[in-house]
């Protein structure tokens, strides 16, 4: 390990914001509960989605055993669906929720129900986040997360559905994405008031999904507003899946403070193009490296995330609970090993 002589919240905003750190930051944008953090917590899924003080507990885990620089308590992308009238199965301690149940039929078949904020599936993470910025104090920072109004419409509506309209029904999906930017906008406003450091707005505009003009005309406006409105209160992570190359040029027009990538993007190359507007996330692979591969490989990937240029270095996206414990504990250790001055492309020890 590096000589760590700041606490991860001095160390995780000095690498946001440009300063010197002391060892390289590893955080997690989306969820790091997996098996092993069920068993430290004796917390488990299904329950700890919706269980206020078995969330935080779980979520704890990330920092107090693993080590990660944070804590977020949010471990799916459906809690807002579920609020708005979605049926999820929140599955169980192996698998993730699904959506079994849209609520939507028709693009403009969407009403926003006043005093959203109010429904017990917000309450729950804001009250999880309000325990974990207690028991921090400040010294870990605590990581919120929205999911924005395009993964939030796949959710409501459909993915086959919302991206057919947009060919079919271009001002109503326009409409319909407009009026659902107003939950993520408010839930995470509620969240830094009860706490959080900084907030993940996960958005899965991905080009296996919509074509880059897509993502431009429909969600950057969004996308831009959302940064202008929530980054006086703590930086914004945007986080989309898969492989956004063909859309840098917008990702660094939105204004948010980062950006959480995917492994399979070319990571070299997104950090040449986006480093002056954005700070950069990522980019350990889940399903390969961290799933199915051993400690030897969890470092030599994350020695050449910091090869490239990445400052905080975190799994790709929210973890399957399959993770071999003694791999994410490899990703934090790796991590902590070097420091701006002690990079593996200089000196390995």
């Amino acid at each position: 390990m590096g000589k760590m002589t700041m606490t991860p919240m001095e160390r995780v905003m000095a690498a946001i914001n440009g300063r010197d750190f002391d060892v390289f930051p590893a955080i997690n944008p989306t969820s790091v509960a997996i098996a092993k953090s069920m068993e430290v917590s004796g917390v488990y899924f299904p329950s700890a989605h919706l269980n206020v003080i078995e969330m935080a507990e779980l979520a704890a885990v990330g920092h107090d055993y693993f080590g990660f620089d944070s804590a977020a308590p949010y471990f799916s992308v459906h809690l807002e669906a579920a609020a708005l009238g979605a049926q999820v199965d929140w599955n169980d301690a192996a698998n993730t929720p699904v959506v079994t149940k849209k609520p939507m039929r028709r693009v403009d078949d969407f009403s926003l129900p006043p005093s959203f904020l109010h429904r017990s599936e917000f309450q729950k993470l804001l009250k999880a986040i309000g325990i974990l910025k207690n028991k921090y104090k400040g010294k870990v920072p605590v990581i919120g997360k929205v999911v924005g109004p395009w993964t939030l419409a796949y959710n409501l509506y459909g993915v086959e559905n919302l991206v057919l309209d947009t060919i079919l029904e271009p001002e109503k999906t326009k409409e319909l994405i407009r009026e659902l930017s107003l939950v993520p906008l408010e839930f995470a406003k509620a969240q830094f008031d009860a706490g959080a450091d900084m907030i993940t707005w996960a958005d899965h505009v991905t080009s296996d999904l919509v074509s880059a003009s897509i993502y431009e005309e429909f969600l950057l406006p969004i996308h831009i507003k959302a940064a202008q409105t929530l980054q006086s209160r703590g930086p914004v992570i945007l986080h989309i899946c898969g492989n956004v190359m063909d859309r840098l040029d917008c990702i660094a027009r939105t204004g948010f403070s980062l950006f959480h990538m995917d492994s399979r993007n070319n990571i070299s190359a997104a950090v040449k193009q986006l480093s002056a507007s954005i700070t950069l996330t990522g980019c350990i692979n889940n399903p390969v490296t961290l799933a199915q591969g051993t400690p030897a490989t969890v470092r030599e990937e994350v020695e050449a995330n910091l090869k490239s240029g990445i400052r905080l270095i975190s799994p790709e996206c929210a973890l399957p609970s399959s993770v071999p414990g003694e791999n994410l504990k490899q990703l934090v250790e790796t991590v902590h090993r070097f420091s701006p001055g002690k990079t593996p492309g200089s000196l390995l020890s």
